[in-house]
């Protein structure tokens, strides 16, 4: 394709330079970029909020992240784009907690040396295989990323039973932990992926915001000059040179940047690659007080039957900030992976089963637990079974260009990143200097 067509159709003085379709981390991401460079940007946003899935909502005093949302310290573009101080990112306790077999161990953390691992209680395997598994969690953060995605591609699954470290430390810590990481509890993601990702772990610090996640898209936007996004714009059909919107008329652009989550992208783009997806159950619980004293990561590490257990994770959130509840109550969430559809009742109706569960994974009683809500998630991640593009082309043509996570890999960092380059797309296209910091995150 040319550079760029200049052959459009006549724009209004009031029409932007470029429209975003989508306000959630990518779209914001692109819209920083290109408002950076000077460009005139509109976001668009078919809901009355930015974010997209990453949001939270108030219900009587507590704050419910809607889905499982745990970010690492260690994403660079988090880094790069976030003000990390403001957020008030609280990170979780080092290493994680594991129920399996009865039993609950810490297990994983990577401040620890090979040495001092060996000398922990976790069941596994003999303090050799510990010290091992201590040793390849080092080795891994230490890896350039380009080495790890280079290596030969399977399944996560395979990939650990071929080159993973001893299999008790397998399936006693790195199993449920990727399980939680990738929201792929039969671990069919591409090994690449599972590498990178436990790169980040051992490199970083897994963390929420003080405020919530919604904090993360809300300061993006919050940097954004004045009416940039709005609201409530539904958009309908979409072309190169402006979009289509319901109840708002035409909005001409030199280039239009699809950020929407992908089935909607696909929805107005026909033919755009559309994935599977990862299903993520959150239950909210209130109790009058922690069932733990910590801000730790609490896996089940136990296959019943072969099978995945039926939580994959649950986390204090009081214990991260009391800003999450009211004074004198303590917040838990719980995961619930894999499950695409409910008996009668919906997600609601597995809540007794799920509370059970945690009552023995944290041993204490959680009969006079509160319900507060459940959120269930449908298309919560997209899936990354091998071979994965990690890099999936953001431009379709001169003036027309998508992102998200499902352009990239699926998380924070990958819609970040997916935005960053689908504005890059258009800054060349239009003629305009790429920076050298740009460049060199490219």
């Amino acid at each position: 394709m040319p550079t760029y067509d200049f052959i459009r159709r006549a724009r209004r003085q009031s029409d932007p330079d470029v429209v975003v379709v989508g306000a959630g981390l990518a779209g914001l991401a692109a819209a920083r970029v290109l408002t950076g460079h000077g460009l005139s940007v509109q976001v668009l946003e078919a809901t009355d909020r930015v974010g997209g899935r990453m949001a939270t909502r108030e219900l009587d005093g507590f704050r419910l992240d809607h889905g499982s949302q745990l970010l690492n310290t260690a994403y660079p573009e988090l880094r790069r784009v976030l003000d990390l101080d403001r957020l008030e990112l609280r990170p979780l306790a080092p290493g994680v907690l594991v129920h399996s077999g009865g039993r609950r161990y810490r297990a994983g953390d990577p401040q620890l040396t090979a040495a001092r691992q060996a000398t922990t209680r976790a069941p596994l395997g003999s303090p050799l295989d510990r010290a091992r598994l201590g040793g390849w969690l080092g080795r891994l953060a230490t890896t350039p990323a380009g080495r790890l995605q280079s290596r030969p591609e399977t399944t996560t699954a395979r990939a650990l039973a071929e080159r993973g470290p001893a299999p008790r430390a397998v399936d006693g810590f790195l199993r449920p932990l990727l399980s939680t990481l990738l929201s792929d509890p039969a671990l069919g993601t591409s090994s690449r992926i599972a590498d990178l990702v436990l790169r980040c772990y051992a490199r970083g610090r897994l963390c929420l915001p003080a405020g919530g996640v919604a904090a993360v898209p809300a300061q993006l936007a919050a940097v954004l000059p004045a009416a940039t996004v709005r609201t409530g714009v539904e958009v309908t059909a979409i072309a190169a040179d402006g979009v289509e919107t319901a109840g708002h008329g035409r909005i001409g652009a030199q280039a239009v940047v699809v950020a929407t989550g992908a089935r909607s992208a696909a929805e107005l783009l026909p033919g755009l690659r559309v994935p599977d997806f990862h299903p993520v159950t959150t239950y909210y619980h209130a109790a009058d007080r922690a069932p733990i004293g910590e801000p730790v990561l609490l896996l089940d590490g136990d296959r019943p039957g072969g099978q995945p257990a039926l939580v994959s994770h649950s986390v204090v959130l009081t214990e991260l900030h009391p800003s999450y509840a009211p004074a004198g109550q303590a917040l838990i969430a719980t995961t619930v992976l894999g499950r695409r559809s409910f008996d009668a009742g919906g997600p609601a109706a597995l809540e007794p089963a799920v509370r059970g569960r945690l009552a023995e994974l944290y041993g204490t009683p959680t009969r006079g637990w509160q319900f507060l809500s459940v959120r269930h998630v449908p298309d919560a991640v997209p899936a990354m079974p091998p071979p994965h593009n990690s890099r999936r082309p953001v431009r379709l043509l001169a003036g027309l260009y998508v992102c998200g996570d499902h352009r990239d890999t699926s998380s924070a960092q990958g819609a970040l990143v997916s935005g960053r380059r689908a504005a890059e797309a258009v800054v060349r296209d239009l003629g305009l200097p790429v920076g050298a910091q740009e460049a060199a995150a490219a």
